[in-house]
């Protein structure tokens, strides 16, 4: 193998720093390329690893980053031309068989994607164009502005989102301690109003400017790439953690391919199997069965389902999602203030307060119900251990006596010793005639988890989750421009008020790799 940087030409002309490793011999080889904005350098190995197995292999700094000229306009400009550019370069090559599978993690992952999709003369017949790979591997994926900026639900994703830009946004290089180094010089940065106009703030800790930082929070359209991806015909492995905040748009990713769509959600973060937390018999060898699925797309050996698996937890058992992931094969509902429930400890009437608001870096909770600043729950001990994977729910039915309200439910696993496990989150923003009674639904995420007997469920309901999110102000102003807050009182009814879990009814456990390739 060798290993070489050259310049790919962008199709404007700009050179695009590339590392090129070959395995050893002359005859031509697919090729994997990974396009990415936190360094090319990062790949020496994954490189070296995928020529190994025969495959060119191929790093290439995005325009703007680390190696490569130009301006870096995170998800906004050139990633989809100079994607397609690099794929049609590595087919005009000597060493190259034609193949090319795009490949890569969280924003490499919107690269690959992008280029897959929204390349002109994209093929979704079937039928390949020069800058259309053959297939896509895409893990965590960050799939654009406004999936990384706001939940689903519509609050704003403030910590990850300065954290992100304070690292890696307007500057050649990244500085991943860079938010850390801020908050340990102003403790309070975060709570800057208005959040628009945090960069100012930020920039003072950082030594530079966050120009960019306002165009962030400007794109609210969802789901742009996942419609796209419906029309596509080539071959996707989506690849996800139950731990990681993108983990359901891994799944709609997922659900939403037109072509033979494999899933992979494991019980990890954002860092996939780097993490080192995970237990050995919950990890997956990524990289050979990154090499099995791309030689079974290359060859058209996939079945044009969509499949694949899904960890319970770091139990080492894996459950077919063969049969979808939604709806749950079977559905456990538990009612609030029930003693068979979910029972009601205190907070039936709370105050959300984002002067003092619940904190997401915080599992502590109140002990009493004194200045209850949220609704906590609490299940009995399970009987018997209980296996959950698919989508889980919370439905409330409750009043703010605010315009606007966001409504953040924190599910806990309390194991028999008491050590608390997060096991699901969910929060959206509701608006409507303040006093209004209202059932809200609150999506909890993808689950994949094997709870022992003697597990208890502790279900916390706030109107704030900061800093991991902005504070809602209550005032139905933007929560991006507000500068003036004020506090809400809540009400949950527990009657008409249950958590559903999704629980797997009928054990059908499989390995993942053979799942994923087959």
């Amino acid at each position: 193998m060798n290993t070489r940087t050259v310049s790919v030409p962008a199709a404007d002309g700009t050179p695009l720093a590339t590392d090129v490793c070959l395995p050893d011999g002359n005859r031509p080889r697919p090729a994997v390329l990974i396009r990415t904005p936190y360094g090319r350098d990062a790949h020496r190995a994954e490189l070296c690893g995928w020529a190994a197995h025969g495959f060119a292999a191929l790093a290439q700094d995005v325009r703007g980053r680390h190696g490569s000229p130009g301006e870096w306009h995170p998800y906004r400009d050139h990633e989809r031309e100079d994607g397609a550019a690099a794929v049609a370069w590595v087919r005009a090559q000597a060493w190259s068989n034609g193949e090319v599978v795009a490949v890569g993690a969280s924003y490499a992952a919107y690269c690959a994607l992008v280029t897959a999709l929204d390349a002109p003369g994209t093929a979704l017949g079937g039928v390949r164009r020069d800058g259309i790979p053959d297939a896509v591997i895409a893990a965590v994926p960050a799939l654009g502005l406004p999936e990384t900026a706001r939940e689903p639900g519509g609050p704003e994703r403030l910590w990850a989102r300065a954290g992100w830009w304070a690292a890696h946004g307007d500057r050649r290089d990244s500085d991943p301690d860079a938010l850390d180094r801020a908050l340990a010089d102003d403790p309070r940065l975060l709570e800057h109003l208005p959040v628009a106009r945090l960069a100012e703030r930020l920039a003072t800790g950082l030594g530079r400017e966050l120009p960019s930082w306002p165009r962030l929070w400007a794109d609210r359209e969802r789901g742009r790439l996942v419609a796209r991806g419906s029309a596509a015909r080539l071959p996707l492995l989506a690849v996800g953690g139950t731990r990681d905040p993108f983990a359901e748009d891994t799944v709609a990713l997922w659900r939403g391919w037109g072509g033979p769509a494999r899933l992979l959600l494991g019980p990890w973060g954002h860092r996939l199997t780097a993490d080192r937390s995970v237990p050995a018999r919950a990890r997956v060898n990524l990289g050979a069965l990154y090499v099995r699925w791309a030689r079974a797309a290359l060859a058209g050996r996939l079945e044009p389902t969509r499949c694949g698996a899904i960890a319970l937890g770091d139990s080492g058992r894996w459950h077919s999602t063969r049969r979808e992931v939604t709806p749950p094969e079977a559905e456990r509902r538990w009612s609030f203030g029930s003693s068979t429930g979910l029972r009601l400890l205190h907070g039936a009437e709370f105050s959300a307060d984002p002067e003092r608001p619940v904190r997401s870096d915080d599992l502590a909770v109140p002990v009493d119900g004194d200045r209850a600043d949220r609704c906590l729950l609490l299940s009995p001990p399970l009987p018997r251990p209980l296996d959950l994977a698919g989508a889980a729910v919370a439905r409330i039915a409750a009043t703010a006596d605010t315009p606007s309200a966001d409504w953040a439910v924190r599910l806990t696993a309390l194991d028999p010793s008491g050590r608390a496990d997060p096991l699901a989150f969910g929060i959206v923003r509701r608006t409507g005639p303040p006093g209004e009674a209202a059932d809200i639904t609150v999506p909890l995420g993808t689950l994949g988890r094997r709870l022992p007997a003697g597990t208890r469920l502790r279900a916390e309901i706030a109107g704030h989750h900061f800093p991991a999110h902005a504070r809602n102000p209550h005032t139905g102003d933007d929560p991006v421009t507000a500068t003036r807050l004020v506090p809400s009182r809540r009400t949950v009814n527990p009657r008409g008020s249950a958590l559903h879990l999704p629980v797997v009814a009928r054990r059908r456990y499989v390995e993942p790799v053979p799942e994923i390739c087959r």
